[in-house]
């Protein structure tokens, strides 16, 4: 029995203490500077701080062993980061539609005036 519980504790304990956040925090950094590339910047600036601020959050509670809470400070900032990517396309989407519809606009007229 004495051997049986020390296995379990044995267990717990292993499962209780997880890795750090390491991979969560790169790809967190990544996500931020695929906002930035993106300008996002431009299109979606409290996105993107947001997801800066939360990354320099779970930076530091990396650095004071606070893994849980860099864990999710760092799915926040990759969340905020990927929202800011997100809108940022969509501007850049939407203006390039906007834009080939006045020109598509400006043929017709000139197709309408050409048949005169």
């Amino acid at each position: 029995m004495p051997l049986l519980a020390a296995v379990l504790a044995s267990a717990l304990a292993g499962c209780a203490s997880t890795p750090p956040p390491t991979g969560e925090l790169s790809a967190a950094r990544q996500a931020v500077m695929r906002a930035d590339d993106a300008d996002a910047d431009q299109y979606a600036p409290q996105d993107l701080n947001a997801a800066r601020s939360a990354l320099s959050a779970a930076q530091a509670a990396m650095s004071q062993g606070k893994d849980e809470d860099a864990r999710r400070l760092s799915l926040t900032a990759s969340a905020e980061a990927d929202l800011a990517y997100a809108r940022s396309r969509e501007a850049v989407v939407r203006a390039e539609f906007d834009q080939r519809q006045g020109e598509i606009a400006e043929l017709r007229r000139r197709l309408q005036e050409g048949g005169r």
